[in-house]
């Protein structure tokens, strides 16, 4: 395997498109360009604190030892390769429903592209110093936000989740000044910088700020080469189709496992249909369809679990937008939402059919489950855990009181317990009638629901233990997260529902965007 230090970049996107002809950094309105160039900003004492083994073989890149400072020096920033031609992306969106102009990569850098193991890869840096689109930031990222994105992108990716990655973790050494509570009140915390790898990194924003910018010319060159690139062969309706349909898939996967994005912006969209930008996320812990983990969103719940779906179709409408000029026809624009529709609907059916170990969908299965889910609304019903003990009930045993382990909800009134046992005497019944053998059953449905997610409150408690410099609960949560629909059991700590001390804690409950 190659050492980061000696990959051969890629320039391909920076050598199609345009650039920015200012060189110098510092935050400006740009416009008739793609990106502009940029090198990341040096940091004191790069530390590396994690590595993904498991993406470095699969891209074959080797994790660097402690005599490896060139590679070491790359990945915080300190180096630039010869062959490398960083630069930050410019891109519009709509942030909260609101168009918000030019944002563009304020703290994410983009070293080049490469041919891996894996095929061709983009590398980036979230948290290598300030780009023309910093607008008010310092293009920095906290030690406490760049955990959570480095292990988030990895979990994901073993859930099954589309999913960007995350190839390593850097400690900088240098303290960044965040104001965690936006209340007035900013201190000084230890900054990190994650090595982000994907085929590409362009989103939605890139495409819509072309559109409003009237640069038509350069949004047909844009659409052209991502075509060629990720989908080649289709014409620029059924481009915008396939966008539509793997955005569908990835959201139905979010729902799946209880995945909440926090951030939905249309700048947060890949065009690969892929999760990007982690931020204030959050996982279901009681089933709350109306639970949004991002405190800035805490009063309008626009990216709330429930809404995720039609925010990500609102979202697909915002694209199919940026492109009407080259797709002049308004019924291939509508298209792009109904094949959002059908294969939403299609995917979500049936994953949830086979989280229930329910082998096909069946029109008469729609109140049940209906019922189910206002259950688990009613009973604060862990939402992971609750469907972990269904993949082991072998239906010869008393299920409820299985599942009330999984409740948040203490007590279990008359009326409440009457209506479970309902449920699972339907439950009950329709798997005798799919006659499906019980332990090819249970066997599928632990490969759907996972055991081990990465819950808010594990997640800090390893931001804990960093700041204070250990590091080991990062790297073993890592190595249970690789495998989270195995049982583990050396790992159950890990599988446990939220503790009463973290319901209302800080960065164990809800999350700002603070970074």
């Amino acid at each position: 395997m190659k050492s980061f230090s000696e990959i051969e970049f890629l320039n391909h996107f920076v050598e199609s498109f345009p650039g920015d002809l200012e060189k110098k950094n510092f935050t400006r309105a740009v416009k008739n360009v793609l990106y502009s160039e940029v090198n990341p900003t040096s940091v004191n004492e790069p530390k590396l604190v994690a590595w993904s083994d498991r993406l470095g073989e699969e891209l074959g890149i080797a994790k660097p030892l402690v005599a490896d400072l060139e590679s070491l020096n790359v990945l915080a920033g300190n180096r630039v390769l010869a062959s490398m031609k960083p630069y930050a992306a410019r891109y519009g969106g709509h942030q909260f429903g609101n168009w918000a102009g030019q944002l563009g990569d304020g703290r994410a850098i983009t070293l080049g592209e490469a041919e891996t193991l894996a095929g061709r890869q983009e590398f980036q840096l979230k948290g290598a110093g300030p780009t023309p689109y910093s607008r008010r930031g310092d293009g920095r990222a906290v030690l406490r936000s760049s955990i959570r994105e480095f292990l988030c992108s990895e979990a994901m990716h073993f859930l099954g989740v589309p999913t960007t990655r995350a190839l390593s973790l850097v400690a900088t050494g240098d303290e960044v000044v965040r104001d965690f509570f936006y209340d007035g009140n900013p201190k000084a915390e230890p900054g990190a910088i994650v090595t982000r790898v994907s085929p590409t990194f362009l989103r939605f924003g890139n495409f819509q700020i072309l559109a409003s910018s009237g640069e038509t010319e350069l949004l047909k060159k844009l659409t052209d080469f991502v075509i060629d690139e990720y989908y080649p062969g289709l014409s620029y309706a059924e481009f915008l189709h396939e966008v539509s349909r793997r955005t569908a898939i990835m959201t139905a996967h979010w729902m799946r496992v209880g995945f909440v994005h926090g951030v939905m912006n249309t700048d947060n969209m890949s065009i690969l249909g892929l999760t990007i930008d982690y931020g204030p996320y959050g996982w279901l812990e009681p089933y709350e369809p109306n639970w949004t983990p991002n405190t800035t969103d805490e009063e309008r719940k626009r990216y709330a679990y429930g809404n995720q779906p039609g925010i990500a179709l609102w979202n697909v409408a915002r694209l199919a937008e940026a492109l009407s000029s080259l797709i002049p026809n308004p019924s291939l624009l509508e298209k792009s939402l109904t094949v959002f529709r059908e294969t939403y609907g299609k995917t979500y059916t049936q994953m949830t059919a086979e989280k229930l170990g329910i082998l096909a969908p069946i029109p008469e299965d729609q109140n049940w489950v209906t019922e189910l889910f206002r259950l688990l609304e009613a009973s604060a019903a862990d939402y992971v855990l609750f469907f972990r003990a269904l993949s082991n009930w072998n239906a010869k045993t008393d299920l409820l009181p299985r599942i009330r382990e999984t409740f948040y909800r203490e007590d279990l009134p008359m009326e409440l317990g009457q209506a479970w046992a309902k449920w699972i005497a339907q439950y009950l019944s329709r798997l005798h009638r799919d006659g499906q053998d019980v332990n090819v059953r249970l066997k599928a449905m632990k490969k759907i629901n996972p055991k081990y997610v990465l819950r808010n409150y594990l997640a800090q408690n390893a931001i804990q233990a960093a700041e204070k410099g250990d590091y080991s609960l990062v790297t073993k949560l890592l190595r249970v997260l690789e495998h989270p629909y195995d049982e583990q059991p050396e790992y159950e700590m890990f599988a446990a529902k939220r503790p009463e001390w973290a319901k209302n804690s800080p960065g164990s409950s809800t999350l700002s965007c603070s970074s």
